[in-house]
């Protein structure tokens, strides 16, 4: 059993993803129990666990076993240490008490108006049913948003938001996924509310378009230019 971990995590250290992977898996439940120490500053918890995963590769990648200590012990100063770094540095994105109001709002209002019309609701639908703005509207239905995963596919064809953006290894994708939520909300609201509708609930351009109340058109062009502006966001941040 040891030497079969001391073979994964050698594995791991030459760069196997495969390894990598799996060692996250099979400590996952310690990554958890470091995260869970930071919860209720402003931060998802599931952000805290992949900020956690960040430091458990780093972790990997720095261990040295002739010194003597065991993984674990020198894993966990490693991947609190991640997260501590990004709380003070880069700050969480803070979901103000107004806007998750607007979103609780927002839910109940979508939940009427899908069973009332058998279909989902247009943004000037929802905006009537509400008083909110389309603006509003975008904003809440972001802020609210579970993390973007780079795996989750649109409605269209199964793309991802991974095939739009390019990714490299296990460590690379975890710093785009806690990155994503951050340059989401740095593009204009109607970009916003389309990359939330094409790759949070699933919907084909088709269906985007009539909530939007736009064409299926210019859904695909506000689309690329999300996906562009997200893309370069990210090698701005990755410099």
């Amino acid at each position: 059993m040891i030497a079969e971990r001391d073979s994964l995590l050698l594995a791991a250290q030459e760069g196997d993803e495969e390894a990598c992977a799996r060692m996250l898996d099979e400590n996952s439940g310690l990554i958890w129990s470091v995260a869970r120490r930071y919860f209720g500053r402003g931060v998802d918890g599931e952000d805290l666990y992949q900020l956690g995963c960040l430091g458990f590769l780093k972790a990997v990648r720095g261990f040295n076993p002739a010194l003597g200590n065991q993984f674990s012990t020198y894993a966990v100063p490693k991947i609190a240490g991640e997260i501590r770094r990004f709380l003070r540095d880069d700050g969480p994105v803070k979901v103000s008490r107004t806007i998750k109001e607007r979103a609780v709002l927002l839910r109940g209002a979508r939940e009427r108006l899908c069973h009332a019309l058998g279909r989902e609701p247009t943004l000037s639908e929802l905006a009537g049913e509400t008083g909110l703005t389309a603006e509003d509207i975008a904003a809440a239905d972001l802020a609210v948003a579970p993390t973007a995963s780079l795996q989750a596919e649109s409605g269209e064809n199964g793309g991802t938001l991974e095939a739009f953006l390019g990714s490299e290894g296990i460590e690379e994708k975890i710093v785009e996924r806690i990155a994503l939520r951050q340059a989401i909300e740095r593009l204009p609201d109607q970009e916003k509310e389309t990359i939330f509708l094409r790759f949070y609930k699933n919907l084909t351009q088709e269906r985007a378009a009539r909530v939007l109340g736009v064409s299926q058109v210019q859904v695909s062009r506000l689309e690329r230019r999300a996906v562009t502006k997200l893309r370069r966001f990210l090698e701005e941040e990755a410099r």
